[in-house]
């Protein structure tokens, strides 16, 4: 276990400055807080919450409630909050359940600011205790108040000395945020982390997790200067939506490292029963913490480790590792563990070889792992360490030391640490053995390289240093443009589902499923409906022999399990005869007639595209190898909708009929991009169509003559189900609504529309047409065009949170005829109320035309429809057209500041 030194700053803040700018700043920046509940009982909760916000001074002042003391541990009492007399910050709940809604009731009407609710015996007990967290969600909704818990051990701010927990042990202060979903498991982490001197900036027990969610937390302790990572024991989530959104956000400047029980049956039946909450399928949550680029670990330990690894060394550019050991087996146990985890062996190059050659003796292994044997001095031992570093071929090296007679580890350590000054790429180690190797280790972790008991920990730890990596790099390439989705897509759809609903149906044949893929421009079969013999017979003359007759039903989605399905008939008796089999299978009442089909004839490889709706995250896509043995083989991947062209070759990557699908024994591969494209145009169908519970095409027909779906179903939920019910994405569509169309009086026509993905390359001409001038009264400062258009920069301008922002671009068509940006206007939520800033800039020739005031108007209206209550907006003072624009449109200005002037709009 690595080593992870708890800050220096030993000292305690003896007073509470002001608040940071977080809405959950009453809970960990107190001035006062109530202990409701507060009692000299031995062994209560009570009284060791008291006992710990005491005995760790915070700055804050205290106030036992217990109605039936006059005191509390020689502290005065008081019978409840409003007789404080003073406003409170913090309420702590530690009373029996059926109190806390009326307890909270009264919290809320003395103003308090926030509670933690340590009481248990809510919905983890069933109905009644469901029935308690309803009238608690009712209480929160009359005010302010923001809620932690209930059934929870608190909270921890080691930096400033709160300790509102009833944990026996205190948090050393640090810059790791450890948020745990186990009170239990909190309380042990605490105890392990004072013996491993490991500190932490927050400790959040988060309970059920009524009010404040993963994404308040996430957002919190990302805007908190003293947290470089966050690490997560989850077991369920309540809202995915705000979870991502947080996450994608901060995972791109700080490590987000999880670890989530539940990947068999047996362990979500637990964790259901101990949050009192659905956990959902684990392939899910896999995805969604790829696409938000959290790391997922499989333990504790490793939870910690790679806090520390990722802290210290740099990302990798690959996966490939390289391993410089004085121990043969050491180096075996790292291969196994490498290549199990999903890492590479990196192949060293001749040049390095020869390096090696004159440096270690002739026995050396040749290869990588590379064995410089066990009686090599440590002058040789980093010397072959530097010049494996130096390979091209390899992104990472694992330095493996045990004590051997001619070892020498002290001095190794030093010659080591020399060479990690050089060496820009991830250096890690497991020098193995006791209180020697340990103090040469030390030597190491004192040079920022992290140290393991043991080889495969090591190995493991960089292998999911590349996993991270890989999911930023996802998170960062811009994805193609994948052409214009069909407009009338969703208008097409919902009347093919308003003849279902009407007659009360859930299930859609097969016929009405494919015109449902059409209407998204997806490949399907032509069919044509039969429901006679004589029917069946003329339809198959007309699309020419062989043909496929199926099932037509209402009610019958897997045909084929029940003789539904007939191929490769090649003429009239067997379309015939197919038929009346048919009919007499399904004599049931489920039988419609059938359709008639071509054979496709084509060979390729069968796949599987479907969407269905998980309890915790809405509609989830699967894609991999189809056909009858689907969930036999289970060869597939998952990924939350809506798709870039980027995150679908990503969805691809992570099944292995990818690689017969680039081409594999004289098999010519399949159009790869054409099937990013497929998928993106999938992905639009689940989000823009929330009727649909289910859809699924499979086999999904794919050869280098392109693709074709055989068969499709689609399942609609209940037509009870409201719409405003219905499960909406995790992620947040692209919100075509906000699309439309203006025109400037001298005749230039724009299209107004929110950003996109793919708009970088559009972006990078947009700062190209500024002249430094603007720039300078738009941003303040005179930025520079290289960082202006880098793509580090403009990726995340584009790529987008919709639900945290609405970027609005308006888009013109120059005298060639191409795509060019002329504006663009943001509006960004605040994560501490329910305000938004908007900001915009236009091109130099646009500007003067109207084109600004437009903008400026229509974002107004997307943030009254977004339910935004405040806009607000900053400008240089001596930009006098902008300041007039902004009063023209209803903003007031605040008296400006440093040359700055500040304006705010009231919307509610």
């Amino acid at each position: 276990m690595p080593t992870l030194p708890a800050t220096d700053q030993r000292g305690r803040e003896s007073t509470i400055p002001s608040w940071p700018p977080s809405p959950l700043a009453p809970i960990f920046h107190p001035r006062t807080v109530a202990v409701i509940g507060a009692t000299e009982k031995p062994a209560s909760v009570g009284r060791t919450i008291l006992r710990n916000l005491m005995e760790q001074p915070s700055g804050a002042t205290i106030y036992p409630i217990n109605p039936h003391r006059p005191n509390v541990l020689g502290i005065r009492c008081y019978p409840n909050v409003a007789s404080i007399g003073e406003q409170v910050d913090l309420a702590i709940v530690v009373t029996p359940a059926a109190t806390v809604p009326d307890v909270l009731q009264e919290c809320v009407a003395a103003g308090a600011r926030s509670a933690i609710v340590i009481s248990a015996g809510f919905a983890e007990l069933g109905a009644d205790g469901r029935a308690l967290e309803s009238k608690i969600r009712q209480v929160l909704a009359s005010g302010h108040l923001r809620l932690i818990g209930p059934n929870c051990v608190g909270v921890m701010n080691p930096r400033t000395g709160l300790n509102a927990t009833f944990a026996q042990s205190n948090a050393l202060p640090g810059n790791i945020a450890f948020l745990s979903q186990s009170g239990a498991l909190c309380t042990a982490v605490l105890d392990w982390s004072r013996r491993e001197n490991v500190g932490f900036s927050g400790v959040v027990s988060v309970g059920s997790m009524l009010d404040v969610s993963w994404g308040d937390l996430i957002y919190h302790y990302g805007d908190d200067a003293y947290t470089s990572s966050i690490l997560i024991y989850m077991e369920s989530i309540r809202d995915a939506r705000s979870f991502l959104s947080a996450a994608r956000e901060v995972s791109l400047r700080k490590p987000i490292i999880v670890i989530k029980p539940g990947r068999t049956e047996a362990a979500r039946k637990a964790a259901a029963s101990h949050t009192g909450s659905m956990t959902g399928s684990d392939e899910v949550f896999e995805a969604a913490f790829r696409r938000a680029g959290i790391l997922r670990v499989a333990s504790i330990g490793e939870l910690f480790d790679m806090a520390e690894v990722l802290s210290k060394q740099p990302r990798p550019h690959g996966p490939r590792l390289a391993v410089v050991t004085n121990a043969g087996g050491g180096g075996v146990l790292a291969v196994d563990a490498l290549l199990a985890s999903g890492g590479q062996l990196a192949t060293l190059s001749q040049d390095t070889q020869e390096k090696l050659n004159k440096l270690l003796p002739a026995a050396w292994s040749h290869s990588n792992p590379v064995d410089t044997l066990g009686d090599c001095l440590p002058e040789m031992y980093a010397k072959a360490l530097q010049a494996v570093a130096d390979d091209p071929n390899c992104d990472a090296v694992l330095s493996i030391l045990a004590p051997q007679g001619m070892t020498e580890p002290e001095q190794a350590a030093g010659l080591v640490r020399k060479a990690a000054e050089t060496i820009k790429k991830p250096l890690i180690a497991s020098w193995m053995g006791g209180s020697r190797m340990q103090l040469a280790a030390n030597v190491l972790n004192e040079a920022r390289i992290p140290t393991f008991e043991y080889p495969d920990a090591a190995a493991r730890s960089f292998a999911y240093m590349w996993r991270y990596t890989s999911y930023l790099q996802a998170l960062y390439e811009t994805p193609v443009f994948a052409g214009d989705l069909p407009e009338d897509g969703p208008r097409r759809v919902a009347e093919i589902i308003a003849g279902a609903v009407a007659k009360n149906r859930t299930v859609l044949t097969e016929h009405e499923s494919k015109q449902v893929l059409a209407a998204y421009e997806l490949p399907v079969t032509p069919s044509k409906m039969a429901s006679s013999a004589d029917e069946a017979d003329a339809a198959a003359e007309k699309i020419g022999y062989p043909v496929v007759l199926k099932l037509n039903s209402e009610t019958v989605t897997h045909k084929s399990d029940r003789g539904g399905v007939h191929l490769n008939l090649k003429d009239a008796s067997a379309v015939r005869s197919a038929f009346e089999q048919i009919q007499s299978a399904f004599s049931d009442g489920s039988f419609q007639g059938v359709t008639v089909q071509p054979m496709v004839s084509i060979s390729g490889y069968e796949l599987i595209l479907g969407s269905s709706t998980d309890p915790q995250f809405g509609p989830v896509l699967v894609f991999g190898l189809g056909g009858q043995l689907v969930e036999v083989l289970r060869d597939n991947a998952h990924a939350l909708p809506p798709l870039t062209t980027i995150l679908a070759r990503r969805m691809m990557e992570n099944t292995r009929i990818l690689q017969a699908l680039k081409g594999v024994r004289g098999r010519k591969p399949v159009d790869l991009e054409k099937l990013e494209e497929l998928l993106v145009r999938f992905s639009e169908l689940v989000v823009e169509n929330p009727r649909i519970a289910d859809i699924e095409i499979n086999p999904l027909l794919a050869s280098e003559q392109g693709f074709i779906a055989l068969d499709a179903r689609v399942i609609l939920h209940p037509a009870t189900m409201r719409d405003a019910e219905l499960p909406r994405p995790a992620i947040r569509p692209y919100p075509s609504q906000y699309i439309s169309n203006w025109q400037t009086q001298d005749g230039t026509s724009f299209m107004l529309r929110p950003i996109r993905p793919d708009d970088e390359p559009l972006m990078v001409d947009f700062h190209h047409q500024l002249s430094e001038t603007s720039v300078y009264m738009r941003f303040f400062l005179p930025l520079k065009l290289d960082f202006r258009v880098s793509h580090e920069r403009l990726f995340t301008k584009c790529f987008i949170d919709y639900d945290r922002e609405i970027g609005l671009v308006a888009e013109y068509a120059d005298e060639e005829g191409a795509r060019r940006i002329a504006g663009i206007a943001r509006l960004i939520r605040k994560h501490s109320d329910n305000s938004a800033e908007v900001a915009f800039l236009i091109a130099d020739k646009f500007q003067n035309r109207g084109l600004g005031t437009h903008m400026l108007d229509t974002t107004i209206k997307i943030a009254r429809k977004e339910g935004i209550a405040t806009l607000e907006g900053a400008t240089l003072s001596d930009n006098f057209n902008m300041k007039d624009m902004f009063i023209k449109a209803g903003f007031h200005f605040a008296p400006p500041e440093d040359g700055v002037a500040t304006a705010e709009l009231q919307l509610k």
